[in-house]
């Protein structure tokens, strides 16, 4: 038997032709078209189309997703009262993992799983995971929900139930190259947790279900929220050079550098990078962007890491004014495009995902030792 690597690290476990990375070169594809392409030229409706289909939408295809889309982000209304029902404090990557399981409830295909019934729910889980981020913070705060709006694109209608405002085109630009750059990458833990959870032929609600749990936990997802926690504990752009250099004197891990894929900058953070700047300069306090500068600089000269996609993501979620704890919930949002193609993938050619361990227990056979004699 082959010796184990820990975490899996470059051990590859299956193929897929969805997303390609070169973490050498820094390169990030999805069904082979640039990241850098589709983050300045595409849509994060097109994007699922590509993720899903494997190849770019023609006008009518891209108009239709649109609409399948569009109209597939309504809650059922026992989803929204439980939802309510959850104390305020609730963490909302809990809200969001169990409406997610309870969706399936109501889901018209729950118990069907032949394709055209897993690409209905994957039309309606994409649409409707946004749907349960907004309406959940909005719950907390004793607000009532608001009904998405099918005029709008994804990122738009997104905002709007969330604040109850249209953001203006610089905003949901922002919003919608971030959804775009977090909605694949490969075999990352959610995505394999997605894999392993399909491949045993359950539901597509319980792999999501299981890639939402799996995103939730600190090694995997919130690395963006930890970042806005620095900066908002370094306060000030003066203060910011001798914050860092003490964190590092201390050996503390800064949030949002360092990628185990990447041996260069991730692609992703490049646009990342330029939305927050022009954020931060529409709205007229640069504060935050030009922290975040120093902060890269300085890291990279001391520590020879590059800022990661999580960095920048802070500030843009920040000068959307969406809260600090649901910066990992609007992960789940993009990524569900991606989980979602690689459910539909794995089924494609399904086998069960049935890995073996290198034991390093005691020797074989271990003599059984009465109780007297223990």
């Amino acid at each position: 038997m082959v010796s184990s690597k820990a975490g899996l690290q470059d051990v590859v476990v299956a193929s897929s032709s969805i997303c390609y990375i070169d973490g050498q070169k820094g390169i990030l594809s999805y069904r082979g078209i640039d990241i850098h392409d589709l983050a300045e030229k595409s849509n994060f409706e097109e994007v699922c189309y590509l993720l899903w289909f494997g190849t770019l939408p023609k006008e009518k295809e891209l108009a239709d997703i649109r609409e399948k889309m569009a109209l597939s982000r309504s809650l059922p209304e026992p989803v929204i009262d439980l939802i309510k029902s959850f104390p305020s404090d609730s963490p909302p990557m809990e809200v969001l993992r169990t409406a997610v399981s309870a969706l399936s409830l109501y889901d018209p295909d729950s118990a069907a799983n032949d394709l055209e019934a897993n690409l209905r729910k994957t039309y309606r889980l994409t649409g409707q995971v946004a749907s349960i981020v907004a309406t959940a913070d909005r719950a907390r705060k004793g607000l009532d929900p608001i009904n998405p709006d099918p005029t709008l694109s994804h990122a738009a209608n997104f905002v709007y139930m969330l604040t109850g405002d249209k953001p203006d085109e610089t905003a949901e630009k922002a919003l919608d190259v971030a959804l775009i750059l977090h909605a694949d990458h490969e075999f990352n833990a959610s995505t394999f947790a997605a894999r392993v959870t399909i491949a045993t032929l359950t539901d597509i609600h319980s792999a999501i279900t299981s890639a939402i749990g799996t995103l939730k936990g600190p090694l995997h997802g919130g690395a963006n929220q930890e970042v806005m926690r620095m900066l908002n504990e370094i306060g000030e752009i003066e203060k910011a050079t001798p914050y860092i250099k003490d964190a590092l004197a201390r050996k503390i891990k800064i949030s949002g550098f360092g990628r185990r894929v990447y041996r260069t900058e991730d692609p992703r953070a490049t646009h990342l990078r330029r939305m927050s700047g022009d954020l931060c300069a529409s709205s007229g306090n640069t504060k935050w962007y030009e922290m975040s500068r120093v902060i890269e600089q300085l890291v990279n000269e001391e520590k020879n890491l590059n800022a990661n996609v999580d960095f920048y993501s802070a500030t843009v979620y920040h000068n959307l004014k969406i809260e600090v704890d649901l910066f990992t919930p609007i992960f789940a949002v993009s990524r569900m495009s991606g989980w979602t193609a690689h459910i539909l993938e794995q089924l494609n050619n399904n086998r069960l995902i049935r890995p073996r361990a290198e034991y390093t227990g005691p020797t074989h056979p271990d003599p059984y030792i009465e109780m007297n004699e223990r």
